[in-house]
């Protein structure tokens, strides 16, 4: 159990950061969605900013995983309709839900018990994902 303790203080780290940033308000994801703030526009660009920085800087350094093997980025050599079609269905959750997958978690944390609704509505779809996933085109 004790190993594991350094997940849990990274994800309280995230937690915490996400709640003070209004990452996790529904308001600022209401904002974003009819594009009339740039607050979540700007958390957003900064991550995908800092995540590009920090892998550029990794493969430069030679940095290794845990396992000892170079760190690398697999090529995907999949359609762009598939990212498309993804993401699409992924932004309508988000918008009608006013939450992604990770901050469903911190707003049960922070005491939002309604997400339970939207908890088990991922889970069910996780679960049909994986029941359906070999006659869905990938």
């Amino acid at each position: 159990m004790g190993k594991y303790i350094k997940f849990f203080l990274v994800g309280l780290f995230f937690g915490i950061v996400l709640v003070k940033s209004e990452a996790v308000s529904w308001y600022r994801i209401f904002e974003m969605f009819k594009f009339q703030s740039f607050h979540m526009y700007g958390i957003i660009g900064s991550a995908v900013t800092t995540g590009i920085l920090l892998l550029l800087i990794s493969k430069k350094i030679k940095l290794k995983t845990i396992k000892g093997n170079l760190l690398t980025v697999p090529k995907k050599d999949s359609g762009f309709r598939r990212y498309i079609i993804g993401g699409s269905i992924f932004g309508l959750g988000w918008a009608l839900c006013g939450a992604c997958p990770g901050p469903m978690y911190i707003l049960f944390g922070t005491g939002a018990f309604s997400i339970i609704i939207v908890l088990i509505a991922a889970i069910f779809g996780t679960y049909m994902y994986g029941v359906l996933k070999d006659k869905l085109p990938h």
